[in-house]
């Protein structure tokens, strides 16, 4: 993975683009609750060099569409940045990472967890060993964005939406299910999640094993899990998974596409039949069915 300081481009990319211009990012929903979900993942952006690539490799792979929001967001192109739609709700965006002129790939997807509070939370990161890359930022329609890691590294941001989250829906085929903490210390990230964002915590026991899985809790509802990195020398890093039907079916399609299998479809201790793959530009996800079988 690349370092972390890296992504300061991220939003750097939204917000220092944007200097002649105020920011006016499209709101992450068209039905917006008015409420806001504290800990829950309600958005992820994808990082990547390869735009056109990653437009055929996701439309064909899950049936995303991809389209122009329809408005200058100051970053030097009609389709620099673009939002992504499944059965015609909107679940993403993608950046065209080649503004960013940078002579390494920083090709990722980046995960994005809803606070009520956006000034306080980035408060809490910075006051609990974590660090704050990008301070809270207004980004017109869609809301207040932060970008921050936790105490190991891992990137993620955090909105304060302007109008509410989007409605809870249960997962659909080739759309996000689940988001996934992958660390070297799950004890330390566990504390540190608990205070930025008031996370309960519950431990699910492994089949067939000694271990246990840690879920993040907020509103009564699972919003993450915690996993001790599975990857020696992996960095620590928020994966993101997709349900679908058959990985291995799509597995098989990958390579055709321009991407690679990082992990070959297996049966996880937790449940379900996952795998992990990466686009044309390198940015991993994470494919898993649902229910667990």
């Amino acid at each position: 993975m690349v370092h972390k300081r890296i992504f300061t481009l991220f939003l750097a990319f939204f917000v220092a683009g944007c200097a002649v211009v105020a920011p006016n990012l499209p709101a992450i929903t068209e039905e917006p609750t008015g409420d806001r979900y504290n800990g829950r993942i309600v958005w992820h952006d994808l990082l990547t060099t390869t735009p056109a690539e990653s437009r055929k490799f996701y439309g064909e792979l899950f049936g995303w569409e991809f389209e122009s929001p329809g408005m200058d967001l100051g970053f030097g192109g009609e389709n620099s940045y673009m939002l992504i739609r499944h059965e015609g709700r909107l679940i993403g965006g993608m950046v065209d990472a080649n503004r960013l002129n940078r002579d390494v790939n920083i090709s990722q997807w980046v995960t994005v967890m809803s606070v009520d509070d956006i000034n306080a939370a980035t408060q809490r990161v910075a006051g609990d060993g974590g660090e704050v890359l990008t301070a809270p930022t207004d980004v017109g329609s869609r809301g207040t964005l932060a970008v921050v890691t936790g105490p190991d590294g891992a990137l993620f941001a955090m909105i304060q939406t302007k109008d509410g989250d989007p409605a809870e829906q249960e997962p659909v085929l080739n759309g996000w299910l689940w988001n996934e903490l992958w660390t070297d210390d799950v004890e330390r990230s566990t504390t540190f999640y608990q205070q930025v964002a008031g996370f309960g915590v519950e431990d699910e026991k492994v089949a067939d094993d000694d271990r246990s899985y840690r879920i993040l809790i907020a509103g009564d509802k699972p919003r993450a899990g915690i996993l001790a990195t599975p990857f020696e020398g992996e960095r620590p890093v928020w994966v993101n998974y997709l349900r679908v039907e058959d990985p291995a079916a799509i597995t098989a399609r990958v390579e055709g596409l321009g991407g690679r299998v990082l992990v070959g479809a297996q049966a996880r201790p937790v449940g379900g039949t996952a795998a992990l793959i990466a686009g044309p530009s390198g940015a991993g996800v994470a494919i898993q069915t649902w229910p667990l079988d």
